[in-house]
């Protein structure tokens, strides 16, 4: 969940809004800028991106600009926004261009979206500007019009926030117009842009999208009231979160589908075996696709199983989801063994409606390939266990065969002894070795003539085929309810570890023990030491560590560590490491959430330990969540007590 999600913004924001640079979005806001100033409000301006436009830096006289905060980055002095100082001059409205714009690294925030975000939650109104292809669920589709990929984007919440949104616009005309004149770029750069971005088609199809994302933000204060009942009762679109390249193009589709719907929207991450290995790229596109579903307003869903298709439909059922969005498989395929694709076995499972959204990526590897070569790794123990499954095997099969017992009985024993080496041997590879090797140990010892490798009957072939095949699929299956065990295990630890929380956190009676005991759970939940500190209005944060005998990672914290902290208590957010908010942190810190604003921090590395994935994560939060619930609960009864006493005084 995005933490824009819980932002109670104080302050009023106000876009400028248009389809293309060059409409006068700028213009237009210093112009309302100097209206305001006339109605005697304090307005500054915080950043106004410098245009070559002598209109428009006209319009800067009378106005009080705010210094700019100067950044070194790779040898080039670069000027940003002052959040620090925007903040301490703390006028009413504060004019910040370029909403979609990245700061440098060592800013604040990573996007200047954010900067405006805690400007609101300060109590500032803001005026700021964005064009249409900087929304963030819009991008597919203007690059598909424009041949451009926009890299600078904005969260469509931060958009829909707006208690005001102003479309800037002239005709496509006019605006080439201007172009050539050079009143948008200089003369080289107005050239290459009115053969590529800029054409007459472009324009007209960008503007009808900028009044059309116009007109939907202005209704959706008339529908925001029923919207929730319309998505319990209505509609519910579900998309599956992967790492293939496409997955963020349908996660956009799908953010728009459920705009037009006005449904619920929940992306679903099916954690496979396969999945818990992904590294490298993979893991990355992973990762920023559960962010991106975040920022469009997803609602995260974790299951485990080792078949996706299995697990979506399920899912799907006791959901209520009533379509089903998804990408067109473009991996590389097996020619031989060709299955039904993904789209088709949930047609097949779901009664649901499925929608293929078309993808022109280049054909890429599935990430399955490398992790199970990874997990086929050769083990002196698996390669032991195997060779002693295949002499018990023989051995009783000497004992059936002087016993007169029939082959058929022999072959039993060695099915069974594969069968034990695919349980107790990590991956699928002893388990078919031991099928192989099984036939040839049957066909030695126990066939006519016995101790060769011929066979005279004609029916022996038909047999050992027989009992390889079945050899085969009998390790496979013991493979597979040996994973579905181990994934069901991890989860039923998970599922013990919340309800553990919850339970003992009824029991605490002191906030300190609340935030101890989340601590603890968290720490055995990953495994690493974790920081806590009650968060309180007039006490300065004061860290404690679980386990107890970590205390010099308390006193090992920095400055820009304490800083990160602080922060998180202001602004009832998340910040450090793996967020977008001081993201050069070697610590993530959270904050514990209740009605009334921060109840506590805590702090978890991330420098030297695995980072948390997404299922993780979303119990992590409800685990703090449970703990915010028991804090406050302790400190209205704490405050009730107080008031008893002061009454019978």
């Amino acid at each position: 969940m995005h933490d824009g999600g819980n932002l109670v913004a104080s302050g009023q924001l106000k876009i400028f809004f248009g389809y293309a640079a060059g409409v006068g979005k700028t213009y237009a806001m210093l112009e309302a800028a100097h209206h305001a100033k006339r109605e005697g409000i304090d307005v500054v301006v915080g950043y106004v991106e410098p245009h070559a436009r002598p209109e428009t830096l006209a319009l800067l006289d009378g106005l009080e600009v705010l210094p700019t905060m100067e950044t070194d980055y790779r040898g080039i002095k670069l000027r940003e926004f002052d959040l620090v100082g925007a903040l301490d001059r703390h006028p009413q409205l504060i004019l910040v261009d370029e909403l979609a714009h990245s700061n440098v690294p060592g800013c604040r925030h990573i996007k200047r979206y954010q900067d405006v975000e805690e400007l609101l939650q300060a109590g500032i109104n803001v005026y700021t500007t964005v064009n249409v292809q900087h929304l963030e669920s819009l991008n597919d589709l203007v690059s598909s019009i424009t041949g451009v990929v926009v890299n600078e984007r904005i969260p469509d919440y931060v958009f829909d926030r707006a208690s005001q949104v102003e479309l800037v616009d002239i005709e496509p005309s006019d605006l080439e117009k201007r172009l050539k004149e050079g009143k948008i770029y200089r003369a080289q750069q107005a050239k290459r842009a009115l053969q590529n971005f800029f054409t007459t088609e472009n324009l007209a199809a960008l503007r009808e999208i900028a009044m059309r994302r116009t007109a939907d933000q202005l209704n959706r204060s008339a529908v925001s009231k029923g919207k929730e009942k319309s998505a319990k009762a209505g509609e519910h679109i579900l998309i599956c979160l992967s790492s293939a390249p496409s997955n963020a193009k349908v996660i956009r589709a799908a953010a728009r589908m459920s705009e037009a719907f006005h449904s619920g929207f929940t992306a679903l991450f099916v954690q496979t075996p396969e999945t818990k290995e992904l590294s490298g790229e993979n893991i990355k596109r992973l990762r920023s696709n559960l962010r991106l579903a975040e920022q469009l307003g997803a609602q995260i869903a974790t299951v485990y199983g080792t078949d996706p298709a299995e697990q979506i439909a399920e899912y799907a059922r006791v959901s209520g989801v009533t379509k089903i969005v998804m990408g067109r498989m473009n991996h590389k395929q097996n020619p031989i063994l060709r299955k039904k694709s993904l789209a088709d076995r949930l047609i097949e499972q779901t009664d649901l409606d499925v929608y293929i959204i078309p993808d022109r990526q280049p054909i890429y590897k599935r990430p399955m390939q490398k992790v199970r070569r990874s997990k086929e790794r050769f083990s002196i123990r698996d390669l032991g266990t195997t060779l002693l499954c295949l002499l018990l095997a023989t051995a009783l099969g000497f004992g059936f065969y002087q016993a007169g017992f029939s082959e058929s009985n022999i072959i039993t024993v060695y099915i069974l002894g594969v069968l034990l080496t695919a349980v107790s041997t990590n991956g699928h590879l002893y388990g078919a070795a031991s099928s192989l090797i099984s036939v040839a140990a049957f066909n030695f010892f126990f066939t006519e003539p016995r101790f060769s490798f011929q066979a005279t009957d004609p029916s022996y072939p038909v047999t050992f085929l027989i009992m390889l095949t079945s050899s085969i699929i009998a390790s496979s299956l013991a493979s597979r309810v040996k994973t579905q065990a181990s994934m069901a295990a991890e989860k039923s630890y998970y599922t013990e570890l919340l309800l553990e929380s919850s339970q003992k956190l009824q029991t605490v009676r002191t906030e300190w023990d609340c935030l101890r005991l989340t601590a603890e759970q968290l720490s055995r939940l990953f495994d690493r030491p974790v920081l806590y500190a009650l968060s309180s209005p007039e006490t300065e944060l004061s860290f404690r560590i679980e386990p107890a005998d970590e205390q010099a990672l308390v006193a090992g914290l920095s400055t820009e560590d304490i800083g990160v902290a602080k922060w998180v208590q202001k602004n009832n957010k998340h910040a450090g490491a793996t967020t977008n908010t001081l993201p050069d942190s070697k610590w993530l810190f959270l904050s514990v959430r209740g009605t009334r604003g921060p109840m506590g921090i805590v702090g978890i590395p991330i420098s030297g330990y695995p980072v948390p994935d997404a299922f993780e994560k979303n119990l992590m939060i409800a685990i703090l969540g449970e703990c915010g619930l028991s804090q406050e609960r302790i400190r209205v009864e704490s405050e009730q007590t107080w008031g008893m006493d002061r009454s019978q005084e």
